[in-house]
């Protein structure tokens, strides 16, 4: 199996496989208990190279480039409709994603992008990367969903700010390459108090399908998916809900 990908619960009778992209410094632990959260639907996570298992890789550099080796991967899997998610950064990678699966034909059931202002404000790489420790330590401390355990020892801090610096890196140096809009609905999911994406931001993700475009602000920050996942509504997306419902 590809390293691209872990999927810890097998479920070869659902009609749907739904890929998630964890955001950036994420890891594929991050979605364990969306197998439970969503038993309708085989859960696949992404695992960007240089950490958990793949700790001795290097780690990811160009965002198009990671999008079109996890495309390749999701071509091992492309059997049933596939369905992805992503989070933060994710939400960039699983657009690109996307936008390559659907040029080779392969069906894309839906787009969730989560925290993510919409690809098409990406037209510049960002100046303020990469940072140095205290201000990613700050970063993360701002945007919340960093066990407080780990910000506070120095010597874990060590150990993941290689990678999650490298994540930062990549996501500002992404550019959004203009093309045509997806064929699949997207749904954009972002929290109220969220300081990286708000609801205007997101709303601009309407431009990039020709399909249904639902936009979704929920309760909490940008992390707001760590204590609370959209399962009832990922849940309903997938089963397909009636047209105008919203």
């Amino acid at each position: 199996m590809t390293p691209w990908l872990q999927c810890t619960t097998a479920r070869p009778d659902a009609a749907q496989r739904l890929v998630c992209f964890p955001h950036a410094g994420g890891v594929p632990a991050f979605y364990s208990r969306w197998a439970d959260g969503l038993p309708a639907t085989e859960i696949h996570a992404v695992r960007y190279p240089g950490r958990a298992e793949r700790t001795g890789e290097p780690c990811a550099t160009d965002l198009h480039e990671t999008a079109r080796e996890i495309a390749e991967a999701l071509r091992l899997v492309a059997d049933r409709p596939l369905a992805l998610f992503g989070h933060s950064m994710g939400a960039w990678i699983a657009f690109e994603t996307a936008r390559l699966l659907e040029a080779d034909g392969i069906t894309v059931s839906h787009l969730f992008a989560s925290a993510a202002p919409a690809p098409q404000t990406r037209t510049a790489p960002d100046p303020d990367v990469p940072l140095d420790d205290d201000e990613l330590t700050a970063t993360l401390i701002g945007l919340g969903g960093t066990p407080a355990e780990l910000l506070a020892e120095p010597v874990l801090l060590k150990l993941v700010f290689p990678y999650v610096n490298a994540d930062f890196r990549m996501a500002g140096r992404y550019v959004y390459r203009p093309g045509p809009p997806l064929a699949c609905p997207v749904t954009t999911l972002v929290g109220a108090d969220d300081p990286v994406a708000g609801p205007h931001a997101t709303e601009a993700w309407s431009r990039q399908t020709r399909g249904p475009y639902r936009g979704h602000t929920v309760k909490g920050d940008h992390f707001y998916l760590a204590e609370k996942p959209p399962f009832d509504l990922i849940q309903d997306l997938l089963a397909g809900w009636p047209e105008g419902r919203r």
